[in-house]
Parts: C-alpha cells; sequence; structure tokens
C-alpha cells in the first residue's frame, strides 16, 4: 500500500510539474511585455528614422532644384561665351547675316531650352552714332534705337535672333533703363557675365518677372587687366533675355519633384510654382513638414531660394511605416503567447539563415574587392613586364640586320621594318597603358603652376617648337602640376600628330570660375567630326588607320580619365568647322 502511495505520488508530483510547465509563467508575461516594450521602441526608431529620411529627401530636392537651374545657368553662359567667341574670331564685328548664320547653328530650342534667345548689344558712343546707323540700315532701313534718355552712351541691342518674337527689342537702348544699364556696365568693369535685377521684357506680352544675361567682349579679343582699360576697350556684349517663369517651368519638372519652389532676387518675387498647374502633382501643404531658404550667387545678383514640402511630401506612403510598424507588432505581441515555442525556433532558424547570408555576402563582398585589386595589377604588370619581349623581338631584328646587311631580300627588309614597327607601336600602347595604370595609384597636391611655362616646356620637349607655336596666358594657377603636365602633354602630342600641314598653331586659353578653373586647348588642325567625339575618346580608338599616324590611341582617353579622376569634367567643342578644341574644367582642390 506504501508503495502504490509512493508511485501516485511521483505521478501526481510529475503532472503537476507538466501543468506548471504548461501554464503561463512569470517568464512568459515578461516576454511579451518586453515584446510589447520593443515594438513600442521599434515604433520610436522607425518614426525617428521616417523623419530622417524625409530630412535627407527634402534636402536632396532642395540641392537638384538649386542644382539643375545653376546647371541651366551654365549652360546659357557657356552659348553666350560662345557668341563672344564668334565674335573676337570675327574680330569683334558682325553683320546681320552673319549673326543670323551664327544664331541658327546653335539650334536654340533643342540645345537651349526656355532661351528667348540670343543676340548682340554693342557700345556707341555719341560720335560713333551717326556711322553706327548709316551701317545698319544698309541691310535694316528702319532700324532706330529707343527709348531716348539722357546718358552719354548707348547700348542699343543691334542683332537678336530668332527676330520674330523678339522684335519690340531690336534697336532697344540698354542705357534707358537703371537694371539693365548697372548690370551691363558691371559685366563691362568685370569681365565676367552678369544678369540684371528683376525686369519686365518688352517682348513679354504678360509682363512677368524676367532678367537678361550679359557676357563683355573687348577689342583684340582679350579682356584688359585693369577697370580702366576695360572701359576704354569694351566693344559690346552678348545677350539672352529670359522670362522666368518660361525658364524655370523648362527647368525644374513639377512631375519629379515633392517640393514648392520660389524664387527671389531682392524681395522681389522671380518665380513661384503656378497654383492651378502644380496642385494636380503636388498640392500647397499648408502646414510644409519642411521649409528652407537658400541663397546663391547667381552672376552678379543673389538669388533667394523659398523651398517648402508640399502636400505630396506628406502623403508619401512610407511616411506610414512607424504606424505599421506599431500595429503589426501588437498583432505579433497577441500571438505571442499561442505561438512562443514555434516563434522562437523560427526565429533562431531565420537567424541562423540570416548568419550565413552574411557571411556569405562578407565572402563575395572580399572576393570582389580581390577581383578588381587583381585587374589593376594585371593592367600594371602586363604593360611592364611585356616590355621585355619586345625589347628582345627588338634587338633579334637589329642582329638579323647586323649580321645579314645587304644579303637580305627587299622583301624580307620590309618585313623587317614592318615588325620593327610593330615593336615601336607596341611598346608606346605598353607605356600609354601603364601611365593609364597608375593614374589612380598617386595622391598630388595642387601647387602654383605656370600656364605659359609648363605649355610652352611641353611643347619643346617633343621637338616641335620651330614648326609650331603654343601661346597661352602668363598666369599662374594653383593645381596639381603632374597631372596637368601629362594632360597638356597628350593634347600638344595629339595636336602635332594628326595635324594636316608641317606647321600649326595651338592656343591655351585660361578662365578662373567659382568653383574650378577652365582651360581650353585649341589648334588648327584638321579637327574631329561630331560624331566621331565618342569614338576618340575611348581606349585604343585612333580617328586614321595605325600605319599612318603614330600613337597608341590612348591619348585623349588618358585625358579623360586624369581630368575625371580630379572630379573634373572633359570634353571636344563641337560645332567647329575646323580645329580641334578640348575644354576642361578642373575644380579647385
Amino acid at each position: 500500500m506504501t508503495e502504490v502511495n509512493q508511485a501516485d505520488s511521483i505521478e501526481a508530483e510529475q503532472r503537476s510539474q507538466l501543468v506548471r510547465k504548461g501554464a503561463l509563467h512569470w517568464v512568459h508575461w515578461l516576454v511579451v511585455l518586453l515584446s510589447i516594450i520593443l515594438t513600442v521602441g521599434a515604433w520610436y526608431i522607425a518614426r525617428e528614422q521616417v523623419s530622417q529620411k524625409n530630412q535627407e529627401k527634402f534636402q536632396r530636392q532642395v540641392e537638384q532644384a538649386i542644382g539643375l537651374v545653376e546647371e541651366r545657368m551654365h549652360l546659357y553662359e557657356n552659348a553666350l561665351w560662345g557668341g563672344v567667341a564668334f565674335l573676337d574670331a570675327n574680330g569683334e564685328k558682325t553683320n546681320y547675316a552673319q549673326w543670323q548664320i551664327y544664331a541658327n547653328s546653335l539650334d536654340l530650342d533643342k540645345v537651349y531650352p526656355s532661351i528667348n534667345g540670343i543676340g548682340v548689344i554693342y557700345n556707341i558712343k555719341p560720335s560713333q552714332m551717326e556711322e553706327y546707323l548709316a551701317s545698319e540700315r544698309k541691310t535694316r532701313p528702319n532700324y532706330t534705337l529707343h527709348p531716348k534718355h539722357q546718358e552719354k552712351e548707348y547700348w542699343p541691342i543691334t542683332y537678336i535672333e530668332p527676330s520674330e518674337s523678339n522684335d519690340k527689342a531690336i534697336g532697344l537702348d540698354m542705357a534707358f533703363e537703371s537694371n539693365r544699364y548697372t548690370a551691363i556696365k558691371k559685366a563691362r568693369d568685370t569681365g565676367g557675365a552678369q544678369i540684371t535685377s528683376p525686369i519686365v521684357l518688352v517682348q513679354d506680352a504678360k509682363k512677368t518677372p524676367g532678367f537678361l544675361f550679359y557676357t563683355p567682349f573687348y577689342e583684340g579679343g582679350k579682356k584688359p587687366s585693369t577697370v580702366d582699360a576695360r572701359r576704354a576697350d569694351i566693344v559690346g556684349v552678348t545677350y539672352a533675355p529670359f522670362i522666368m517663369s518660361k525658364l524655370m517651368l523648362g527647368t525644374l519638372a513639377s512631375e519629379n519633384r515633392q517640393v514648392r519652389i520660389a524664387i527671389s532676387d531682392n524681395e522681389t518675387l522671380l518665380y513661384a510654382d503656378d497654383e492651378q498647374a502644380a496642385d494636380v502633382l503636388n498640392p500647397r501643404d499648408d502646414n510644409p513638414l519642411f521649409v528652407k531658404n537658400v541663397e546663391i550667387e547667381m552672376y552678379g545678383r543673389t538669388w533667394l531660394f523659398n523651398i517648402e514640402s508640399g502636400l505630396s511630401f506628406r502623403d508619401d506612403p512610407s511616411n506610414d511605416q512607424p504606424s505599421w510598424i506599431l500595429i503589426g507588432g501588437l498583432i505579433i505581441d497577441s500571438m505571442l503567447l499561442g505561438l512562443f515555442v514555434f516563434l522562437t525556433r523560427v526565429n533562431r532558424s531565420a537567424l541562423a539563415y540570416a548568419d550565413k547570408m552574411t557571411e556569405a555576402l562578407r565572402d563575395e563582398s572580399q572576393r570582389l574587392i580581390k577581383t578588381n585589386h587583381d585587374l589593376e595589377q594585371f593592367a600594371y604588370i602586363a604593360s611592364h613586364d611585356l616590355k621585355a619581349p619586345l625589347n628582345s623581338i627588338n634587338q633579334v631584328i637589329s642582329w638579323i640586320e647586323e649580321d645579314c646587311g645587304d644579303l637580305l631580300p627587299e622583301k624580307s627588309k620590309e618585313h623587317i621594318d614592318m615588325v620593327k614597327g610593330r615593336c615601336l607601336r607596341m611598346m608606346t600602347l605598353l607605356k600609354d597603358l601603364l601611365d593609364y595604370s597608375k593614374i589612380a595609384r598617386f595622391a598630388y597636391s595642387s601647387e602654383p603652376v605656370s600656364l605659359r611655362k609648363m605649355s610652352n616646356d611641353v611643347l619643346v620637349l617633343h621637338g616641335k617648337d620651330q614648326e609650331f607655336s603654343c601661346t597661352a596666358p602668363d598666369v599662374m594657377i594653383n593645381i596639381p602640376r603632374i597631372p596637368l603636365d601629362i594632360v597638356l602633354r597628350n593634347l600638344i602630342s595629339n595636336t602635332i600628330k594628326h595635324h594636316d600641314k608641317e606647321n600649326g598653331i595651338i592656343t591655351i586659353s585660361y578662365d578662373k570660375g567659382e568653383q574650378g578653373h577652365f582651360i581650353r586647348v585649341e589648334d588648327d588642325g584638321p579637327g574631329i567630326p561630331d560624331k566621331m567625339h565618342g569614338k576618340a575618346l575611348e581606349m585604343f580608338q585612333t580617328l586614321q588607320p595605325r600605319d599612318k599616324i603614330e600613337g597608341s590611341g590612348m591619348g585623349l582617353a588618358m585625358v579623360k580619365k586624369i581630368v575625371e579622376h580630379h572630379k573634373g569634367t572633359f570634353q571636344l567643342q563641337k560645332g567647329r568647322e575646323r580645329g580641334a578644341c578640348c575644354i576642361i574644367f578642373w575644380p579647385f582642390e
């Protein structure tokens, strides 16, 4: 009886233990409570992350909008400076027919959207007025200046294309109105591009805010070094009129952004997103999440960008993420009591799988890094080590020539010359490939460099200083010396190799921009056709057969890589009838 009682007691104890283990324990409640706390914490963190993400997204859209405006303005500045170059090439003077041809070649509607036209304004002194009017009325009998004013000089709009839509502006004298006159004098005195304060264009029937964009040109085609000299040598300005609403609507696409933009100049509203046009895609938010004011220096003026988030920014589905995290977390917490063990096992399996995937991704990342390094090493080693067998081949050919001499048939001599030529070309190719692989290996600091001296040294190094001339401005620029030397050496070498005459002229010009150096290298050679520009910038590409031109086809590709490695840009100017023009932008470092 006692043994039976003991067995029942043990069984009861075991059953009790199973019941207790099967019942909800304080540990389970603690886990559920902690889970709720974690859910609330995740909701709070997600809310903060969404807030930070929205802040970053807003900042990106602010920078993108301002960048689009600055980029478009730089595009128009380049067009105006192109007009200056055209006038300089014609001796600062042109006629109506020539300007029409030049303006039509720009294809304004496609290449320069939102521009109202491009024209020329000459600076006319009272003593020059009679001769000026007589000259212009030869082709345009009704040409006259308007309106009258009391200034001692005249700045009439002489030419503007397209003339039909800008008919009211032809002959308009910029000296009649303060905003136009002040900006044109500032352009004259500084020698740089300038825009006016807000004005209303005479050709704008809606009378909305606009501005004029000026770039000056001087006698002799070169900007004088002093203000007095600039005032004395000024010939005129190229200019473009802009209606601000047309410019901004063409620049800032409403469907691609969630912010609303207003632009002011000295408290004068230049542009604001139109309510009727913008409400469909990006309605105004009466209480915007983000607002930012940014002042941008814009060619002598300060534009204030007032940017605020629109209603579409607030209604972005990603903003609901914290709420969904909270709701989902609470649902999971309610299910946790019944699925505790199962979820624990699933979580462990998921974590193990995640660890495996993380390890696999880490291995793959290391493999890719090693592969890239090996490819770079291969290019370096291949171009370096292949020189030895080429030198051996060249030496063997020399021995054959020495040993056999005149015994060789003419055909064999031709074959030997061909092999020697191929060896020389391969050596050149390997040298350029070696230089190309070294571009990203070293960092160079900026230092003062004389552009004229470096250019002349490069020309002398090529041994062509008697046949070719190279002119460059006598300026000191702060720039990495060795990369710039390689760039100029390749560009000047290309000019000499590809020139179709025994003698040539290389012209290097320089402008210091707000953010970097602008260097132009021009020549009077045969040039590069526009349709071949892309090919010319590729590795191992030459525009003529390699048997005719000595080179590896890597010159321009190397120049482009060096400039872009220093975060600059390199391009070939299009639309040239003769000669190549390489344009380099090298940012300040």
